[in-house]
């Protein structure tokens, strides 16, 4: 999961209201209900110790909340009588509606549910050049086109050399849009900065495409055979996405199995465990942060100071370092913002229940480590 989109919540210090609301309910009270809930977590938010302005200020988004038809929900962060970042969550927020004020953003339960809401890219593919359309849980929007050459495009079955000769250039033609539709189709996802294409219509123009897009891109590309001029419905979408995230899932915690077991050189490229993960992220060593929310490390308390590296598993470890300030937080949520702020490129966030037979951090938290 690219962590790019936290960012600003590491840019400013703390504390920090975190606030998750579910708004999956809908009944003719509603309106009154979610006026309550606004109520509600402003008050709570202000017997944890937020000051009025922040108060305010998460309140205000609450209350237009009432009529909203959001299908599962929102997050708020502030500080400073400001709201910072506001996405809605791709699920239900774990545990319904909730305020908590920390020295640091509980992100934790937002990147739980965004691992189960990958952005797909569908390309509907013709011998023309394609469609695309971003897909998310929340719907479907269009994301442009790309045409290629026009002319010719059609085969004939003459075996006359100026046939033979047509029928070359409609191969040349077929192979130049095919590379064409690749290359917007690559750029199309990186803007969108979605997880997975999906390629759809028939197989020639679908394996002409997929073969010419960067390594990268095709790692995360399915095909789904439906003949030419088929459009997606909401239900093969689903099922395409579904079956992405379990194999993703799966996939994180093979390479983490697999990375435990120490090198040539004695070290060992994956840890696990609050202190040895600690530690990597104080060395900028963490190459992808795992994460099991219902594992026992992650609730556990450490150390942090006003650096996203100050982190450590006691407070007299940061005072050695040099840092005077500091304050208790939680360890996913340290390690989270160790993670973004020092460019780990990745976090997976593992279900509470990781599939059959799959292991994973036994305490919840584990890392990929990157060596100088």
């Amino acid at each position: 999961m690219d962590l790019a989109f936290l960012q600003p919540l590491y840019e400013q210090p703390g504390p920090w209201a975190s606030v998750y609301v579910d708004t999956s309910r809908h009944t003719e009270s509603t309106a009154h209900e979610r006026h309550l809930t606004a109520r509600a977590l402003s008050r709570e938010l202000a017997g944890q110790g937020a000051d009025e302005a922040t108060c305010l200020a998460v309140r205000s988004p609450l209350e237009e909340l009432r009529h909203s038809s959001e299908p599962h929900g929102r997050a708020l962060f502030a500080r400073a009588g400001e709201v910072v970042l506001d996405p809605p969550p791709a699920e239900r927020p774990a545990g319904g509606s909730r305020a908590r004020w920390a020295p640091l953003p509980r992100t934790t339960p937002l990147l739980e549910t965004a691992g189960e809401d990958p952005v797909c890219v569908v390309a509907y593919i013709d011998r023309k050049g394609a469609d695309f359309e971003l897909r998310r849980a929340l719907g479907r929007e269009d994301a442009g086109s790309v045409a290629g050459r026009q002319w010719p495009l059609h085969r004939t079955a003459s075996a006359d050399w100026s046939e033979r000769h047509f029928q070359l250039a409609v191969e040349n033609t077929w192979e130049h849009n095919a590379a064409q539709v690749a290359e917007a189709l690559a750029a199309c996802r990186e803007e969108a900065g979605a997880d997975l294409v999906i390629l759809v219509n028939d197989d020639r123009e679908r394996r002409s495409v997929h073969e010419r897009l960067p390594q990268g891109v095709r790692e995360r590309t399915v095909e789904a055979p439906y003949g030419a001029g088929s459009r997606l419905l909401d239900g093969d979408v689903e099922r395409i996405r579904a079956e992405h995230v379990r194999h993703r899932v799966e996939e994180d915690l093979e390479r983490f199995l697999a990375a435990r077991s120490p090198d040539a050189e004695g070290r060992a490229p994956a840890v696990e465990g609050v202190p040895a993960v600690v530690e990597a992220a104080r060395e900028h060593r963490i190459d992808e942060l795992l994460v099991r929310p219902d594992g026992p490390d992650a609730h556990r308390e450490v150390w942090v100071g006003e650096e996203a590296d100050q982190v450590a598993v006691r407070r007299t470890e940061l005072k050695t370092l040099g840092e005077q300030r500091s304050w208790a937080a939680r360890a996913d949520d340290a390690l989270v913002r160790a993670a973004v702020a020092t460019g780990a490129p990745a976090i997976s966030v593992t279900p509470a229940r990781p599939p059959a037979g799959a292991d994973a951090p036994v305490g919840g938290l584990g890392a990929l480590l990157r060596w100088t």
